[in-house]
């Protein structure tokens, strides 16, 4: 051990808190927290007894750590998962989840609370229910809610007042709340309804379903017993299609794990009220932590921000700290949480169930893995590309009659897009409507910023054909970047010369390269361009309607900030004020008779 680190090793106090281990250059490789700091810092430097293969990578490239003191140890943890998350050291666990997985969100602070879809949780006083697999199937369960339950589907937070009620209540799917005095204690019984039946609460629905049809037929009121009657087959109809697993029907959380060398796959079965509603994996590519550390960085990262703690989470594995983490969990409950790791009956059958999907899923990653490498690798082959295109930058550009000129790269790291890295550019300088000096502006805007940090592609893409592809040569020469990447452009396919397949351009070739027998990797060349066009196109659209209701609303006589946000507030659209009477403008707060009259006019 290094001299200055034996003599702060000293000097550490004997309470609770958190370390950063760092290297040489300062950055920091683990962090950690501990009850008792001088006894946990110093288990990483004792020669004796063996250690993990975490422990034994970390050690060797420890050259200085960092220690912030806590009151407790709870305060410790929570303090360790907010570093790790800023932080984001290479040798924690860190989840890497595959997607934002959709949650439905039920504001109950509106005085008609209404379900929307939402891919991020806040702490907003809202429900969020979830997650689910995909975007199909919230969308269903949607679908389901909206025609068992009479709550409003209208989008707004608030309904927006209308002078008679849309479609849905005269189908009989909502209240009507926005052009009728409804009853806020029915409103709240629907909406409670629909939060039993996001909770998995199925069965306890159609107890209370079964009750209100009874009475109602007792009370001889047919038309609303028939109302209960079909909400009550298309719930029972929900829960045939649900996995009855556990008799007691308590909320939990199902953990399994499974390995494969360095990568390591996290499945969590959700089980509500005794049946499974779906499960969420989290792959991590490279790991060397033992599986306790696994499970117990899995379960500190993930209930942080989950939508739901249940009753009982259970484990292949004891965690570390499980009294501390049972703790932390009842804290986010506000209910005791038990975190058990069963060896037998039912519990243990249902770890053994989420252990062999996560073999499962983790087989499905590592073959995808393995065919997304040897894609790349025949993309490199075929095209005789000097390195295997491991990074993948493809350029669009979109205009409307030389008007708002905009480019967007869009970035496919190991064979998959990486939204995070996409960027987008509106044209500054180049003339409108010159697709070869709006390419030119673009690029050079992106690889001028290299010596910032920008990272490098293996492989730049142009959608277009020669011509384009020679403006990114020259463009990449004279930023002396040549040779550092390969490029090639791509262009669509002429059916009017007979051509039947996209062609593929390279730098110094006159003729494009042959794919007919390689459709696999035309096929992935394709799709990489064609999202560039996606995501062109929709910032490209985003940027025309921002201009159109500038320049119009804006050009307006009398018409300011404040009357224009007045204006689109109230109708919601540019196309509703169009449409609106001088009596319905002038009707809106901040307008008055002359100013309406010159927006009737100018959009008439």
């Amino acid at each position: 051990m290094r001299k200055g680190l034996k003599e702060k090793l000293a000097g550490l106090p004997r309470a609770p808190g958190v370390y950063l281990m760092k290297d040489a250059e300062g950055h920091i490789l683990y962090i950690g927290k501990a009850r008792d700091l001088k006894k946990r810092v110093a288990s990483y430097f004792r020669d004796r007894g063996p250690k993990d293969l975490k422990t034994s990578l970390l050690v060797g490239k420890i050259q200085s750590f960092d220690t912030i003191l806590t009151n407790t140890e709870k305060e410790a943890l929570i303090l360790e998962s907010n570093l790790i998350k800023r932080h984001r050291p290479r040798y924690n666990v860190i989840l890497r989840d595959d997607k934002r997985y959709p949650c439905l969100r039920l504001n109950i602070k509106s005085p008609y609370p209404n379900l929307t879809i939402a891919r991020k949780i806040e702490k907003d006083g809202a429900l969020y229910f979830g997650p689910f697999p995909s975007a199909g199937a919230v969308r269903e369960t949607l679908k389901l809610i909206h025609k068992t339950f009479k709550i409003r589907k209208c989008k707004p937070s608030k309904p927006k007042p209308r002078q008679r009620p849309c479609l849905h209540y005269q189908m009989e799917h909502c209240l009507g709340p926005c052009s009728l005095p409804v009853d806020p204690e029915e409103y709240a019984t629907a909406v409670n309804e629909v939060i039993l039946f996001l909770k998995g609460r199925t069965p306890e629905l159609i107890r209370s379903m079964r009750k209100q049809m009874t009475s109602a037929a007792a009370k001889e009121d047919f038309e609303a017993a028939s109302v209960h009657r079909d909400r009550l087959f298309a719930l029972e109809r929900t829960l045939e299609k649900q996995v009855a697993t556990t008799t007691d029907l308590k909320d939990r959380d199902v953990l399994g794990m499974a390995r494969q060398g360095r990568a390591a796959l996290m499945m969590v079965l959700f089980i509500r009220g005794g049946f499974l509603l779906g499960n969420r994996p989290f792959y991590l590519p490279e790991t060397v932590v033992s599986d306790a550390d696994m499970i117990t960085a899995f379960v500190k990262q993930y209930y942080e921000g989950a939508p739901f703690v249940p009753e009982e989470v259970l484990v292949p594995t004891r965690p570390e700290d499980k009294a501390l983490l049972e703790d932390w969990l009842s804290d986010l409950k506000g209910k005791r949480v038990r975190i058990i790791m069963p060896r037998r009956g039912e519990k243990a059958r249902l770890v053994r169930m989420a252990e062999q999907n996560a073999v499962k899923g983790l087989k499905e990653k590592l073959d995808a893995a393995i065919a997304e490498q040897a894609l790349l690798d025949r993309v490199q082959r075929r095209l005789a590309l000097v390195q295997r295109p491991e990074r993948i930058e493809c350029f669009d550009l979109s205009n409307m009659a030389g008007t708002e000129g905009v480019g967007s790269m869009v970035v496919f790291e190991k064979g998959s897009a990486s939204p995070s890295a996409y960027r987008k550019y509106r044209i500054k300088f180049a003339p409108g409507g010159d697709d070869y000096a709006m390419l030119s502006e673009v690029l050079t805007r992106r690889y001028k910023k290299v010596d910032a940090g920008q990272p490098l592609p293996d492989l730049l893409m142009v959608d277009g054909g020669k011509g384009q592809l020679n403006m990114a040569v020259a463009v990449i020469k004279a930023l002396r970047l040549d040779g550092s990447f390969d490029l090639i452009g791509i262009a669509k396919k002429d059916p009017d010369r007979g051509e039947t397949e996209d062609k593929v351009y390279k730098p110094g070739r006159k003729n494009p390269v042959s794919l007919k027998k390689d459709t696999d990797v035309l096929l992935f060349l394709q799709r990489i361009r064609d999202e560039a066009h996606r995501s062109v196109i929709t910032y490209h659209r985003k940027r025309r309607m921002t201009s159109y209701r500038r320049s119009v609303l804006d050009e307006i006589p009398g018409i300011g900030v404040r009357r224009k946000a007045s204006l689109l507030k109230h109708f919601g659209s540019l196309k509703r004020i169009k449409a609106a009477s001088t009596e319905e403008l002038s009707a809106v707060p901040g307008m008055t008779r002359r100013a309406a009259h010159a927006v009737f006019e100018t959009l008439r």
